[in-house]
């Protein structure tokens, strides 16, 4: 077993692709680097990766252990394969492809040795349903790996009937029903337009990830505007529950920008505000979202300074930041002439 697990372990790193930043694990292979990353391995397992089954095939020990012959055929045992790899004689347990530490990465390497920016963080590659309810303080949050979960994560971003619907008008609140005669007593309904949409406005309360992936069959493609007012995440915050208050944030807005923008319409906008607290951050991962652009900042001021600063607190935030971004087709309904501050005041 010894054998096959180093020489397993030789192998794979000729990969590139399955080795983080750091130093040799292995003394024989001392000009490869890093160690192996295990989820890795199991995703392109999982996926059949033509460039690993190469690999695999290309060492007698490995093509015996893990192939079997069928006539001329060749088979790659997938399932003993993974099996195998998830052993902890293998790799140490892990739970994410990604390193322990938060910072801006291209390709695995840190900005500091690239030139390219992009936001890593512990738990990127998972679903965090984010509750945040009182009573979801007191349960412990779970991190759905998007590769090794996903029969968990399909269950949780299925869509949900929305129940206990009801109608508001100026006159109060009413049972939604229909508006058709006989019917009117037991057949609740919205209000549809010719063409099948509805033309109702909705307030849904719930958990806004369930919400926004239940409306994702109908309404994909069709909202125009998105405005965003997340968890600034600042210190006084008590929804997050585990020890990465940091980078579950950041997984916590991934997934919900992530379907927000498959809800935009060509010509959508969305606007999400923040403050200082996260604000590099979140641009930065809002930069990374395919099919969005940036296409300006907003600062708005939020407080009044003579009175915020009488406050006791040492220093107070006065401006906010307002992100915009776009799809290709968003063209701004800018009034023409003069411009004038009066005319938006």
């Amino acid at each position: 077993m010894e054998n096959l697990l180093d020489n397993l372990k030789i192998l794979l790193q000729k990969d590139e692709r399955l080795i983080s930043e750091g130093e040799p694990r292995i003394a024989e292979q001392s000009s490869l680097r890093g160690e192996l990353l295990k989820n890795k391995i199991i995703e392109l397992a999982i996926k059949l990766d033509k460039d690993l089954i190469k690999l695999l095939l290309a060492d007698k020990q490995m093509k015996e252990v893990f192939f079997t012959e069928a006539g001329k055929a060749t088979i790659f045992d997938k399932d003993k394969f993974i099996r195998f790899v998830s052993n902890k004689q293998f790799l140490p347990d892990s739970y994410t492809a990604f390193k322990n530490k938060i910072g801006l990465t291209e390709d695995g390497d840190f900005i500091r040795e690239k030139k390219e920016v992009v936001l890593s963080w512990p738990y990127k590659d998972c679903v965090l349903e984010g509750g945040m309810t009182k009573e979801d303080q007191k349960r412990d949050e779970i991190f759905w790996n998007e590769i090794l979960a996903p029969d968990e994560i399909s269950r949780l971003l299925d869509p949900k009937v929305f129940t206990n619907a009801k109608r508001i008008d100026k006159k109060g609140e009413h049972p939604l029903l229909s508006l058709r005669g006989a019917e009117r007593r037991s057949n609740p309904v919205f209000r549809i337009d010719e063409n099948g949409n509805i033309k109702d406005n909705l307030i849904i309360k719930g958990n806004n990830l369930l919400a926004l992936h239940s409306l994702k069959k109908r309404f994909a493609g069709k909202v125009k505007l998105i405005y965003i007012d997340p968890p600034y995440n600042r210190e006084a915050d008590t929804f997050y529950n585990d020890s990465f208050k940091h980078s579950s944030w950041l997984t916590f807005m991934k997934n919900r920008l992530e379907v927000a923008r498959d809800l935009l319409r060509d010509d959508g906008v969305i606007f999400v505000q923040c403050d200082d607290s996260e604000y590099p951050y979140l641009k930065v991962l809002l930069d990374e979202i395919n099919d969005l652009e940036h296409e300006l900042t907003y600062y708005v001021q939020v407080r009044y300074a003579e009175k915020t600063l009488a406050e006791n607190s040492n220093y107070q935030k006065l401006i906010e930041q307002v992100l915009c971004y776009k799809k290709s087709g968003f063209i701004p309904n800018r009034p023409k002439g003069e411009y004038s501050l009066n005319k938006f005041c």
